[in-house]
C-alpha cells in the first residue's frame, strides 16, 4: 500500500502531461485575439440599461451604431482596470465619439452606481448579464474595446484598459478611416 502512495504523484503528473498534450494538439495555432477585426459585429440582442434595471428595450449589437462609426467597450463595475480607463472614455465622449457600453457579467444596479459615480461616457449601455456578447466577441476579459465602422464591421480592437494615448489614437484613427460597403 505504501508503494502505491509513493507512485501516486508520478501518476498524477503523467496524467496532467497527457491532458496538456491533448490540449496542445487540439489548439488552433491560427487563433489570434484580433481574429474578429475585419469581420461584422456578431448579431447579439441585449437589453438596454434603463435606470438601474435591464430592459424593457433591447438592441441588436450589430445595429447599435445606427450607421455611424462607434466604439464598443466591454466593462464591469467590479473591474479595477475599467475604473482606470474611465477618464479616457469620458474624454472620447467629449470629442464626440459614440461609445456603446456593454456591462459584462454585472448587476444592472451595480452598473448604474458605477456610472453615477464616475460619469456616463456611453451613448447607450447594454446589459450582458450572462456574458453572451463577450462570448460572441471572444473577449479575454474586461475591459476590451472594439472600433466599428458605419457598416457594422470591426476595424480595430484593444484588449485591456485604454490608457496609452497611442492605443486610443489607433482606435480613433480606425474609426476615421473611410469605410467601404461590405459585399
Amino acid at each position: 500500500m505504501k508503494r502505491w502512495l509513493a507512485v501516486l504523484p508520478l501518476v498524477v503528473l503523467l496524467g496532467l502531461a497527457v491532458l496538456f498534450g491533448v490540449w496542445a494538439l487540439n489548439r488552433d495555432p491560427a487563433y489570434k485575439p484580433d481574429a474578429l477585426v475585419g469581420q461584422p459585429v456578431p448579431e447579439t440582442v441585449l437589453p438596454m440599461l434603463t435606470g438601474a434595471v435591464a430592459g424593457p428595450g433591447q438592441v441588436d449589437l450589430k445595429t447599435a451604431g445606427v450607421g455611424r462609426p462607434m466604439l464598443i467597450n466591454l466593462f464591469a463595475s467590479w473591474c479595477g482596470p475599467c475604473r482606470i480607463e474611465h477618464p479616457a472614455l469620458m474624454a472620447l465622449k467629449d470629442q464626440g465619439i459614440a461609445i456603446v457600453g456593454i456591462a459584462y457579467k454585472d448587476e444592472p444596479a451595480a452598473t448604474r452606481a458605477f456610472l453615477d459615480e464616475l460619469g456616463d461616457p456611453f451613448a447607450m449601455v447594454l446589459v450582458d448579464a450572462e456574458g453572451r456578447a463577450g462570448l460572441e466577441l471572444g473577449i479575454a476579459g474586461v475591459p476590451e474595446t472594439y472600433a466599428v465602422d458605419p457598416y457594422g464591421r470591426i476595424v480595430a480592437k484593444h484588449t485591456g484598459p485604454l490608457t496609452d494615448p497611442a492605443d486610443i489614437r489607433r482606435l480613433t484613427e480606425a474609426l476615421a478611416t473611410p469605410a467601404t460597403r461590405p459585399r
